[in-house]
């Protein structure tokens, strides 16, 4: 496990990627644990693009009072083209060494963690990372922050149009988040009794789905976005003529609904909360006891670290 040798005194807080439910929250414990160990608290504003162009405010308790609930992200996020390059690169290097910054912490996915190894190459100060996306899609942790409420917030949509599907003989067809990751799919697919799941992680038998639509006279479909049909607006016109071939005096119609941001917004479930909250104060602690190149996970209800390759 890397460590670095330097007692921490000043360190920053970014979250970075797609705003994911949690994040706020993460902040906070994050801000709160810093604060009461004697540490001072800076916050780097719009991710990495702001790292490079020095938006750092110091934080104190008032800053992070009652962002527990609040979903999206009050640090703000965004994409960096410059920090990919090299000179981006030690650009954010060298706002973190005038700001005598000794350590980061960033709550993001995969392309946030690529984004700290990259830095640790160009600056001799801390790095730990945390989960934070709503596709769950980062191997090592068996949930990520703001996945969970993503899930209630498809689930709760998809029961809404159950009640239309159910009034009026509906197939629907509903599209959810995750990339190339079909977590929400699958979880939101069970908690609502779908009669189908596409998924990128397995091919889609279309003769299997139509022979299940077939059986009743509403459906909800669930696919995943990175599903290899290529998204629900395609996947209709496939099942529709593949209905039509097999059955050709029968009628099918489907209803297309891609839930979109909708999923990544709203307060955080419960247990997003608590998730944020713990996996703060562990990044803190893993800092003062010098940890480098590493990230927080939750596997089997324990938090550990892991290398963040």
């Amino acid at each position: 496990m890397s460590e670095n040798k330097k007692t921490p005194k000043r360190i920053a807080v970014m979250t970075s990627g797609g705003d994911a439910p949690g994040m706020n929250a993460f902040v906070r414990s994050t801000v709160r644990r810093a604060l009461s160990c004697g540490l001072e608290v800076f916050g780097i504003m719009e991710a990495y693009q702001g790292l490079i162009e020095n938006k750092i405010e110091k934080l104190n308790y008032d800053c992070v009072c009652n962002l527990t609930k609040q979903g999206g992200t009050v640090l703000k996020t965004s994409r960096s083209a410059e920090f990919m390059t090299l000179a981006g690169q030690k650009k954010a290097a060298a706002v973190l060494h005038e700001n005598k910054i000794d350590a980061l912490i960033c709550c993001g996915g995969n392309g946030s963690y690529k984004g700290l190894e990259a830095l640790a190459k160009v600056w001799s100060g801390q790095v730990i990372g945390a989960p934070g996306t709503i596709d769950n899609d980062v191997r090592y942790t068996d949930f990520t922050i703001g996945f969970d409420t993503a899930v209630n917030t498809a689930m709760k949509a998809i029961d809404n149009l159950r009640d239309t599907g159910d009034s009026h003989d509906m197939h629907f067809l509903v599209e959810v988040m995750g990339r190339h990751c079909g977590d929400i799919a699958k979880a939101v697919g069970i908690a609502c009794g779908a009669v189908d799941v596409l998924i990128p992680e397995t091919p889609s038998n279309i003769d299997s789905v139509v022979n299940s639509i077939r059986r009743k006279g509403h459906n909800i479909i669930v696919v995943a976005e990175g599903d290899e049909t290529g998204g629900v607006n395609q996947l209709a016109q496939v099942l529709t003529d593949a209905f039509h071939d097999k059955y050709p005096d029968e009628k099918v119609n489907f209803r297309i609904c891609v839930l979109g941001h909708v999923q990544r917004g709203g307060d955080p479930s419960a247990r997003d909360r608590i998730l944020a909250h713990n996996m703060g104060e562990f990044c803190v602690d893993a800092i003062l006891n010098k940890k480098h190149l590493q990230a927080c996970a939750i596997q089997g209800e324990k938090l550990v670290l892991t290398d963040l390759s």
